[in-house]
């Protein structure tokens, strides 16, 4: 052995050292270890989806008025899909990985994930998926399911080395709309997260999403599915969310991705318009959901690596015009002239990363 390989050995080595010393001081001194989860970037940067429909997307020849056909591209895209054969939403009959490889509609907007793949204009884009399985997890649990579950993972093992976030039974403890039994919630995503590694689907991130308030640290620890389980943590920011998913996180070492976001404010127990095409409404908007949405960003951005903005009109879709929370919400930024120009100059900040040939070598992925 030369001298020269015996000094790379030797830095190396001293680098490995230095490296667990500095993380043992961080952790004697209160400080979590550095820790990469997959497909996170740096302190200080942001994956920025838009979502959650494809007319709120927009970007394509059929769908041309979404949030793509207005602003500089976001770096990935949520949709959604199922494993619920035979559920009725809206007059739409699920199938099973319905809006995927062709177009659905149950009442909250189209899906069609690979509409997207195929359009060269998403050729670097992300992609969030929610994948639901409310009423099924007992079947996915006890292996009923496991037809859907290989076809959703050879679909994702199809992309290549596009980074896909699986946000599996998100909203978990949404127990009012979602009723997940836990004891079958967590042996399903322990399942589909097995099937998945036996298949070999290297390119996916398993996320789990809390619906972002009424959760305390006892309940996340009993619905959890495990360090080895999980890569992100998750959790819903509509209108003013606690922090107890962020607490959470930090306890793990998981970075966090602020999975569904649109603006939804409460006074009273009280929804009240949110509608940004009106003028007026757009500016009281700014101040009190963008704003403090922001900060949010701002100040935990040691833990909070994504997020994904909801760009859609919910008063126009059948799930929601008879939702108290959100049939007074369009929150479609292109509406407003006034937040329009706000997000821009915001998105313009190099924190944000942007969709580029360069973006999936920044989250570690080594394209062949």
């Amino acid at each position: 052995m030369n001298r020269d390989n015996i000094n790379r050995i030797l830095t190396s080595g001293l680098a490995v050292l230095l490296i667990s010393y500095f993380n043992l001081c961080d952790a004697q001194n209160g400080k979590p270890e550095v820790q990469i989860a997959k497909f996170e970037p740096a302190d200080g940067q942001y994956l920025f989806f838009a979502g959650q429909d494809m007319e709120a997307i927009g970007g394509l020849n059929d769908y041309n008025d979404g949030y793509f056909d207005h602003f500089e591209p976001a770096a990935g895209i949520t949709l959604y899909t199922n494993f619920s054969p035979g559920s009725e939403s809206f007059g739409y009959y699920n199938r099973g990985n319905d809006g995927i490889k062709s177009t659905a509609s149950w009442g909250a907007g189209s899906s069609c994930a690979q509409c997207y793949v195929d359009d060269p204009d998403f050729e670097h884009s992300l992609i969030s998926i929610g994948l639901s399985f409310v009423d099924h997890e007992k079947k996915v649990a006890r292996g009923q399911h496991d037809k859907l579950i290989r076809e959703l993972g050879s679909w994702i093992k199809g992309l290549g080395e596009r980074p896909v976030f699986l946000r599996i039974g998100y909203e978990f403890d949404g127990w009012a709309w979602n009723h997940y039994q836990k004891k079958h919630y967590l042996a399903a995503w322990e399942r589909i997260h097995s099937i998945f590694n036996e298949m070999g689907v290297t390119n996916v991130a398993f996320v789990w999403q809390s619906k972002g308030t009424g959760s305390d640290q006892s309940i996340l620890e009993e619905w959890y599915p495990g360090d080895e389980l999980v890569d992100w943590c998750a959790y819903s920011h509509f209108g003013n969310p606690d922090e107890e998913m962020l607490t959470f996180a930090r306890k793990h070492h998981k970075p966090v991705f602020i999975a569904e976001a649109t603006p939804v404010m409460q006074t009273d127990n009280l929804y009240f318009n949110a509608d940004l095409s009106e003028p007026e409404v757009a500016r009281r908007v700014w101040k009190s959901w963008f704003v403090p949405f922001l900060n949010t960003l701002n100040e935990h951005q040691d833990i909070i690596k994504a997020f994904s903005y909801i760009n859609a009109d919910w008063s126009s879709q059948p799930m929601w015009i008879i939702n108290p929370v959100f049939q007074k919400v369009d929150s479609r930024i292109q509406e407003s002239e006034f937040i329009s120009k706000k997000w821009k100059e915001e998105m313009a900040k190099p924190q944000y990363l942007k969709l580029d040939a360069e973006l999936w070598e920044s989250l570690g992925v080594v394209e062949e």
